[in-house]
């Protein structure tokens, strides 16, 4: 504490240290052992300022970012480390036992110590035990958190349960800094006939730019009138890329079977990455690339439709994504997404969104209006309801024509010359198991793009949607996000930043100013 004008115990009062998911959980241990060993603090003490200290933010309820690590790997590398979670832990069991004594399931599960096989170190046990709040990034999420994966938790600690709803930087999505909240007094622009002339002309400018970087980096001609249907994320199989090409599918088939059937002409954009050796992902961006290359070689489809799949995705690219969306697609399985930051950034730029009730989805349709909003699908209450009942995914299959079409043109080799085992992992896998429930969300999907057809058709319709989509979005600025956590978990307030030696600077928003703790 070295230049600090407070003593080691008041460390908390100075500064708050945040865990973005469990990767830096074992700060909290560095804590106790700095106090305990170099400042020689009593371990009540010690734990007291730990815990004032850390708060914990969960961002999924996917088991790969409730990271555990061997006790063996951990002991290696951090021995004193372990030495302190072996200390913390006994001492938190025995509160357990205190609260749930006969219940050795739950004090089991709330070990820091997973004592199942291999032994390990529970990174989100240890993050819950040594933080003074514990937030999810969404509404939908932070109450899932409480029901399922840290539901032990909830029930021993309910007054540390808090949400947190993620939020972006608007200065990088929009073209002006400013407070978001303040575009809401646009709204009347909306049903402006002449604004309504501007708003097109922007998003078809930007349009423009991005169906000539395609061509010049691809080689596919794109028409910037067409829909542009994007979906940019990371690839995985909760995100449900490949429920987006099932429709693509269905809807090449459709056109080939009656090449005189009027559509909506569209252009499918995806981009993300896939993790190094996650097989499946990977299967779906060959998939997504296989078909693209069919269609955008078909001179049958030249004014229908064209798949894009960009390569490199990444901020900077994705600055031009954004502007350029017609549709942003946020279709995961409800219950699975936490939060997203993408929804919010299309939305900002104009785009509607088709999407499920997950994540932020639900908060942001609450705020642009639901009749501003594509839904389909289940919700996260009839998802676990389906699963305990017995979903069987080849029922939906051998029900629906049009997707048994589908997948048997996948199945036959037709996207993948003449190759029937390429994509059968991943087909086998929709068939058999369906973990995220793509079948059964298949034909409202289908059904929900065919409205959102419809109403690109009546573009004085679609260009109100689209402003009001954009200037509903205030909440969504990450100044909001970064002020509940100032107000509510870090206890920190705005304090004035000198500009010059004669000017200062009293700004509305906590989250622009320097903060020092109370």
């Amino acid at each position: 504490m070295e230049g600090q004008d407070v003593p080691v115990e008041n460390f908390y009062e100075k500064f708050a240290v945040q865990l973005n998911d469990t990767h830096p959980a074992v700060a909290s241990v560095e804590l106790m052992r700095l106090l305990v060993d170099e400042y020689e603090l009593e371990w009540s003490l010690a734990w007291e300022v730990t815990q004032k200290t850390f708060a914990y933010t969960n961002h999924t309820l996917l088991p790969e970012a409730l990271e555990k690590w061997p006790v063996k790997l951990f002991g290696s590398l951090l021995p004193r480390h372990l030495e302190i979670i072996y200390e913390i832990n006994a001492r938190f069991l025995d509160l357990v036992r205190m609260r749930f004594p006969k219940d050795a399931e739950r004090i089991s599960r709330l070990s820091l110590i997973d004592e199942s096989g291999e032994r390990y170190v529970r990174m989100a046990n240890l993050a819950c035990v040594s933080s003074h709040t514990i937030n999810g990034v969404a509404q939908l999420h932070s109450e899932l958190l409480k029901q399922t994966v840290l539901k032990d938790f909830y029930e021993l600690f309910p007054e540390k349960f808090s949400n947190v709803t993620n939020g972006v930087t608007p200065r990088r999505w929009s073209a002006l800094s400013m407070h978001l909240f303040e575009m809401q007094q646009l709204e009347p622009l909306a049903v402006d006939s002449a604004s309504q002339e501007e708003w097109r002309e922007i998003k078809q400018s930007a349009k423009r730019d991005m169906a000539n970087r395609i061509h010049d980096r691809h080689g596919v001609l794109i028409d910037p009138a067409s829909l542009f249907d994007v979906q940019v994320k990371r690839i995985h199989e909760y995100k449900r890329q490949h429920l987006n090409a099932l429709n693509i599918v269905t809807l090449y088939s459709q056109l080939k079977q009656n090449p005189q059937m009027e559509i909506t002409p569209r252009t499918f954009i995806f981009a993300g990455k896939a993790a190094p050796g996650y097989h499946m992902a990977k299967l779906m961006i060959k998939l997504i690339t296989s078909v693209g290359e069919m269609i955008n070689k078909d001179p049958d489809l030249r004014n229908q439709i064209r798949v894009i799949f960009l390569p490199n995705y990444n901020v900077t690219n994705s600055q031009r994504i954004y502007p350029a969306s017609d549709l942003s697609e946020q279709i995961s399985t409800a219950g699975k997404e936490a939060s997203g930051t993408g929804n919010m950034k299309f939305a900002m730029n104009g785009a509607l969104t088709i999407g499920t009730l997950d994540g932020a989805n639900v908060e942001i349709r609450e705020a642009v209006g639901p009749e501003n909003f594509f839904l389909f699908g289940m919700t996260a209450d009839e998802v676990t309801q389906l699963k305990q009942k017995g979903y069987r995914p080849r029922d939906y299959y051998q029900s629906s024509p049009q997707l048994q079409d589908a997948i048997d043109l996948i199945a036959s080799g037709h996207f993948s010359q003449g190759d029937t085992a390429l994509f059968q992992p991943l087909l086998d896998k929709l068939l058999n198991h369906d973990p995220f429930m793509l079948l059964a969300d298949y034909q409202a999907y289908v059904d929900c793009q065919q409205q959102v057809s419809e109403a690109y058709r009546d573009q004085s319709r679609w260009t109100k949607m689209s402003i009001l989509n954009a200037v509903r979005m205030g909440r969504f600025s990450s100044d909001r996000s970064i002020q509940e956590y100032c107000d509510r978990i870090w206890n920190v307030s705005p304090s004035p930043v000198a500009l010059d030696d004669h000017t200062q600077w009293d700004g509305p928003s906590g989250s622009e100013l320097a903060c020092k703790l109370h």
